[in-house]
């Protein structure tokens, strides 16, 4: 009963809430030297500013997949297709997924790993990965 009682009560039950900035007590709050005294925003990149560009997401996608046994060098271009292009097996596709979560540092979960089956959706996942260094 009280448990039926409870959601009843509360639907009714109104309580003012006030909220207090932070940019008012932040003087009180931050040594002289801190750099959130000046700066409201911090990144919140476990690798500081460190943020690839597009060109050397391409350059090094491209090394990783040129650098797979079964690929011919010379067949790899940022729009080439594992499968259809390239010849790999579903296999092959899962070693190319490993080798870049080695070269970027990342772990690529497998629902998103699976879709991964060209060069543009590798270079678009690494290029949009937040954490990819």
């Amino acid at each position: 009963m009280a448990a039926a009682l409870r959601p009843a009560i509360l639907r009714h039950l109104r309580i003012p809430v006030q909220t207090q900035t932070l940019d008012r007590y932040r003087p009180l709050l931050l040594s002289p030297f801190d750099p959130l005294r000046f700066s409201p925003l911090r990144s919140m990149s476990s690798h500081g500013d460190e943020h690839l560009t597009k060109e050397e997401v391409v350059e090094r996608v491209l090394d990783v997949v040129k650098s797979f046994p079964k690929v011919d060098p010379s067949k790899v271009t940022p729009e080439v297709h594992f499968q259809r292009d390239l010849g790999l097996d579903s296999l092959d596709n899962v070693e190319i997924v490993v080798a870049l979560e080695e070269e970027f540092k990342l772990e690529i979960p497998d629902k998103e790993a699976v879709l991964i089956d060209s060069c543009d959706l590798a270079i678009e996942y690494v290029a949009n990965h937040p954490m990819a260094a």
